[in-house]
Formats: C-alpha cells, sequence, structure tokens
C-alpha cells in the first residue's frame, strides 16, 4: 500500500504518464466531458469533492508550467478565482472564452470530475519538466 501522495489509482497512473506539456483537466460536476477523454469521477454530492479540494491535492503532485481557465470565472465566481489564483502563486494564466475551454478539453490526457457546483470551476493544467 502506498504510505503517501494519491490513493486514487486512475489520477496516480495518469500524472506518473504526463510528459513535459501534456495537459489534464480539473472540472465541476457540470462539464461535458468528451467521449474520448479518459473521465476520473470522484463526484459524490454537490460540493464534494470540491475543486479547490482537488486542485490543491493534484497540484502537490504534479509539476504544472501553465494553467488555463475561463476568463468568465473572475466576474462569475470572485471568491473561486481569488482562492484559485493565491493556490497558483506564480504559475503563468492563461482565459479563455469558456466555449474555447470546452473546446480544448477534447484535447486533454484526462478529466478530474469534482462534486463542484459552481460557475466556470474548471481548470485546464499543463505538465510542466521536473529536471
Amino acid at each position: 500500500m502506498q504510505k503517501h501522495g494519491i490513493l486514487n489509482s486512475k489520477i496516480a497512473k495518469v500524472l506518473a504518464d504526463l510528459g513535459h506539456t501534456d495537459r489534464i483537466m480539473i472540472a465541476d460536476c457540470g462539464l461535458p466531458i468528451p467521449r474520448e477523454v479518459e473521465r476520473i469521477d470522484l463526484a459524490l454530492e454537490f460540493g464534494v469533492p470540491s475543486f479547490l479540494d482537488v486542485l490543491r491535492i493534484v497540484m502537490d503532485n504534479m509539476k504544472v508550467e501553465q494553467y488555463l481557465i475561463a476568463s468568465e470565472m473572475d466576474s462569475q465566481n470572485l471568491p473561486l478565482f481569488q482562492e484559485m489564483q493565491q493556490l497558483m502563486g506564480d504559475i503563468p494564466g492563461a482565459y479563455v472564452t469558456h466555449e474555447r475551454l470546452k473546446e480544448y478539453s477534447h484535447d486533454v490526457k484526462a478529466i478530474i470530475r469534482t462534486g463542484e457546483a459552481t460557475p466556470y470551476a474548471n481548470v485546464i493544467l499543463q505538465s510542466g519538466c521536473i529536471f
């Protein structure tokens, strides 16, 4: 049994398989997930687990060089936007429309679906290089 790190075997595998510039997505419970993308469904009920709880754990276990969010997040979900900005620190972020973010979701390695039930709680994380 693993002593620390991510216990969810699907998330652990996806992170271990990432190469430089590969992308994954963490999503709220309402985001449409493309059929061709691996779905890792963690949603138990509205709000559980939360977007931020999952993002914090993934960030502790993944080298992220860049992230992408919907530009609508800062006006439609300001508290989450501010907490996410603090968590991301000085990692560069890019902003696109929510529609464009959904188009980009077709090209990620996996989407981790949370129980988050607030608007625009979605992020694409781009893998960095650890050496």
